[in-house]
């Protein structure tokens, strides 16, 4: 009897163990379980999202339009309009560099936010300096330097057929230039 009994306590021993062992572990599998879940989720959503954002180069078009205008713009000394698309081309900028912050090219990659640490704090700075002094000679100058700095990023970008230039016409044809405009 005593061998019945001790195989029956051993039974129950084990059976009580691997019960209390499928207790502790549940929880923790059940959570790597729903973690891989959550997680899958994510990235699902994760991409999604992407696929809704801007690309790049919509962010340069409206650098693009922001920068044309702020060269007619202090061209027409209108001063506060400049700061105005001066501070646009600025945050546009940055969102640019915020959606591809590291551009892959053949010969490995580029990180952008440097360059646009460079360009904003040489040409762009100067812009904003000639147009606090209201000064157009100081001003066509810094414009010309900081066209050259784009021109330096996009060679580097591995994109030298993006060539910027002197605007010839604003992109705005509803904004009046005129400093001295007191209605359109």
């Amino acid at each position: 009897m005593s061998r019945m009994w001790t195989g029956l306590l051993a039974t129950f021993a084990v059976a009580a163990l691997a019960i209390c062992l499928v207790w502790v572990a549940w929880p923790a599998l059940a959570t790597s379980e729903d973690s891989a879940a959550e997680i899958a989720r994510l990235k699902a959503e994760i991409e999604q999202i992407k696929g809704r954002l801007p690309s790049q180069s919509h962010a340069m078009m409206d650098v693009d339009y922001h920068f044309t205008n702020l060269w007619f713009a202090a061209a027409s000394k209108n001063w506060p309009l400049a700061q105005f698309y001066l501070n646009e081309t600025r945050s546009h900028l940055r969102w640019a560099v915020r959606i591809i912050p590291v551009r892959r090219i053949p010969a490995g990659e580029i990180d952008l936010r440097g360059l646009l640490e460079a360009v904003d704090s040489t040409g762009l700075a100067d812009i904003g300096k000639a147009i606090t002094e209201k000064n157009t000679e100081a001003f066509g100058g810094a414009y010309r330097r900081t066209l050259e700095g784009c021109y330096t990023c996009h060679k580097a970008s591995d994109k030298p057929y993006l060539r910027p230039r002197i605007p010839e016409q604003p992109e705005s044809r509803i904004i009046n230039f005129d400093p001295a405009a007191t209605w359109p």
